[in-house]
Parts: structure tokens; C-alpha cells; sequence
């Protein structure tokens, strides 16, 4: 029972992390912006650190989250514009680009300011552990709105993850719809760095869309995988950062490392065999 009670809201964390970033991994390994994750988290936190720092918001708060949202709904029309307009530098260079930048952001007004190195290791970390039932129910809410977006535009968003090129010469507007997309993608990433840090955000959005790339093409194939996966790694890793009193967040990162890395050699394996 103890254990229940103590483990029990961080797997229920991980489980929802697992349900809307499996599928987000999806789209963001097909469209080969593998790092959009770190850009958008750190893009949110020059918003949020902005508000805190210099208008007074008061941190943790509503207001400095909408803040935070705000400024990657800003950067999702970047990001539109330049995959459609950019065609000299490929779309993940713009990315890790606006990442240096909003990095260098957020030093200048850690310097500036107090409280922001605390702000900054817990957006790195997180705080799985003590994750509150409040901050999980309207957490668990707002992404439960995003995912109806994002089954509502399924098909737009899966043919130009498909096949960018070929949606623009079959006359999609994918500036809209990569808008679209971004900004889905800033409001998921913004509250799953406010619940679990940048570090298991990134591994949840990337690590089981990589395993289910290893073993099927088929959308609907690959997002059970990448559940599987996120909801294994998950029971197994905080069970071992409760036994050795580890680091919720790094033993389900550490965990869903050993997935990738078990199933890299199940497939070679299997291709071995095959020959």
C-alpha cells in the first residue's frame, strides 16, 4: 500500500506522458526534427523566466505557463515559415539555431535576476515524485484537449510527416498546418516540462517512436510499441528508483535507454536471421 501510494501519481504521470508524446515521437522522428523538443522547452522557459524576472509574475503560476506558451506559439510560426521558405538550411539547423539563441536568453536573465538557477534545475529535472493530484487532473485536461486536436487533423498531419514535399505539390497550405502542428507540439512539450523536466520529456517524445521505427512502418503498429514501451519503462524505472532511492525521473530515462538499446539489438538480430 505505501508503495502504491507513493509511486502511484508519478506512473500515472508517466503513463499520460507516455500516451500523448508516443504519438507526438511519432511525427517528430518522421519529420526528422529530433530536437525540437529541447528548442521548444527552452524557448518556453525565456517566456516564463521574462514574466518572472522582469513584469513580476509570480513563478509556478498560470500566468507565467501562459507566458511560456505564448513564446513557442510564437516560435511555431517560425518554424512553419522557415521549413516552407528556408530551402539552403535544412529545418533542424533552424532549430538548433533558435536553441542556442533562446539559451543564451535564458543565461542573460539567470544573471539578471534571482530564483532563476532554481527555476532552470527544475525544468531539467522535474519533480515526478511530487507530482499533485490538482497539477495532474487540469495537466491531464489540457492534453486531453490537444490529443482531440490532433485526432481531429490526423490525416493533414500525418501526410506532410509522410512526405513533405509531396503535400506541397498536391497544394496543402502545410504553412498552416505546420503552424498548426508547432503549436500543438509547444502547449504538449511547455506542460510536460512543467510536470517531468526537459530530460524525461525528451526521452518520453523521442526513445518509443525510435523503437517502434525499429520494428514496423505502420502508424498504428508503431504508436502501440511506443506505448508499450513508455508504460514498461516507466513501472520499471520508478520501482528501481524506489528500491536504490534513485532519481524518479533518471532511473524512467535510464530505463527507456535500456529499451532502445534492447530493441537496436533484437532487431539486428532479427535482420541477421532473416539473411
Amino acid at each position: 500500500m505505501n508503495l502504491v501510494s507513493m509511486l502511484g501519481l508519478p506512473f500515472l504521470a508517466c503513463l499520460l506522458l507516455s500516451l500523448v508524446l508516443g504519438y507526438l515521437g511519432l511525427h517528430v522522428v518522421k519529420r526528422e526534427v529530433i530536437f525540437i523538443d529541447i528548442a521548444v522547452a527552452q524557448i518556453a522557459a525565456f517566456g516564463i523566466l521574462a514574466a518572472h524576472l522582469f513584469l513580476g509574475v509570480p513563478g509556478n503560476s498560470i500566468q507565467t505557463l501562459l507566458f511560456g506558451i505564448g513564446a513557442t506559439l510564437l516560435a511555431a510560426i517560425f518554424f512553419a515559415v522557415a521549413r516552407r521558405k528556408t530551402t539552403q538550411i535544412p529545418l533542424e539547423a533552424v532549430i538548433g539555431i533558435t536553441y542556442a539563441i533562446s539559451a543564451g536568453g535564458v543565461l542573460f536573465m539567470i544573471g539578471k535576476g534571482t530564483g532563476g538557477h532554481t527555476h532552470v534545475q527544475e525544468m531539467l529535472s522535474g519533480a515526478l515524485l511530487w507530482v499533485k493530484p490538482r497539477d495532474l487532473v487540469w495537466t491531464s485536461a489540457v492534453l486531453a484537449l490537444v490529443g482531440a486536436c490532433f485526432a481531429l487533423f490526423r490525416r493533414p498531419f500525418q501526410r506532410i510527416s509522410d512526405g513533405y514535399d509531396e503535400a506541397v505539390a498536391a497544394g496543402m497550405r502545410v504553412i498552416g498546418w505546420d503552424f498548426a502542428f508547432y503549436a500543438l507540439c509547444g502547449i504538449i512539450i511547455t506542460l510536460s516540462v512543467r510536470l517531468a523536466g526537459v530530460i524525461v520529456t525528451f526521452c518520453f517524445l523521442i526513445i518509443p517512436a525510435t523503437v517502434s521505427a525499429l520494428f514496423s512502418r505502420k502508424w498504428g503498429v508503431r504508436l502501440l510499441v511506443a506505448w508499450l514501451t513508455g508504460a514498461v519503462s516507466s513501472a520499471t524505472g520508478l520501482l528501481f528508483s524506489q528500491w536504490l532511492d534513485f532519481s524518479a525521473g533518471g532511473s524512467v530515462s535510464l530505463f527507456l535507454g535500456f529499451a532502445v538499446a534492447g530493441s537496436a539489438l533484437i532487431a539486428y538480430a532479427r535482420r541477421r536471421h532473416q539473411k
